[in-house]
């Protein structure tokens, strides 16, 4: 009996990338775009992340990969830390209402574990009072996108990504602020209601079909933006081109 010819897998050579805080992945399908193989990392279970996951603390993740050494295996590592004790709007909005909840801010623990990988790395937050220097800023209209999603990225490690020129806004993001409600023709991927987007309206404005639900894409960031970072560190590395 003719025996069965086994399959062959062609070795994955692609360089690995450390996704922490990964939420349902936004982030990493940019850099596997870019040529990266990406593993996740998040506290929360994410059923609907395209790659390689593992449901952990992020920092103590982290912490163990630097201890064992099994960082070596990753050229980089990006870091998309919960933003809400430095997110302008939850700030002002809490201030405003009174409301008294505390969050934690993890980025000066998370900066200084990044630092000690030696690794090129990137921490990811919007706009606002978090602590991170704003070495890149991203928006979604130098992408021809539907959504604004104002982002600014601390590039550690000793690399650089050359800043987008910032077009002009074509317009309002559509829905009701302050009571009035303005047309336009970028959606409000945030929060619900008050002529929030729908969710079809956020997977299409952000290019993000592997998941519908609407936690997850109200805290995705664009798959252009992470692969416009990731081509620019294929280009960094040992001066290959994406």
């Amino acid at each position: 009996m003719t025996q069965p010819v086994p399959i062959r897998r062609a070795a994955d050579h692609r360089p690995g990338l450390l996704d922490l805080f990964c939420c349902a992945g936004g982030a990493a399908m940019g850099y596997n775009r870019a040529g990266f193989k990406v593993t996740g990392v998040d506290i929360t279970d994410r059923p609907n992340y395209p790659f390689t996951f593992h449901r952990a603390d992020a920092l103590a993740y982290l912490a163990a990969l630097i201890t064992t050494g099994e960082i070596e295996q990753y050229a980089a590592v990006h870091a998309s830390p919960p933003c809400q004790a430095g997110c302008t709007l939850t700030v002002g909005t809490n201030a405003s209402r009174g409301w008294g909840r505390t969050h934690v801010q993890l980025i000066p623990e998370l900066r200084t574990l990044l630092d000690a990988t030696g690794l090129p790395y990137v921490i990811e937050q919007p706009n606002g009072n978090a602590p991170v220097r704003a070495d890149l800023r991203l928006c979604g209209e130098m992408f021809g996108l539907d959504v604004l999603r104002h982002r600014v990225f601390e590039l550690g490690g000793g690399w650089h990504v050359p800043q987008p020129a910032h077009p002009r806004h074509r317009g309002y993001v559509r829905g009701y602020r302050h009571g009035v409600y303005r047309d336009g023709p970028y959606v409000a991927a945030y929060g619900s209601g008050g002529g929030k987007a729908t969710v079809p309206e956020m997977q299409q404005a952000m290019g993000i079909t592997w998941t519908d639900v609407r936690e997850e894409l109200t805290e995705a960031i664009p798959p252009d933006y992470a692969e416009l970072i990731g081509r620019a560190r294929r280009i960094s590395m040992s001066g290959v081109a994406a």
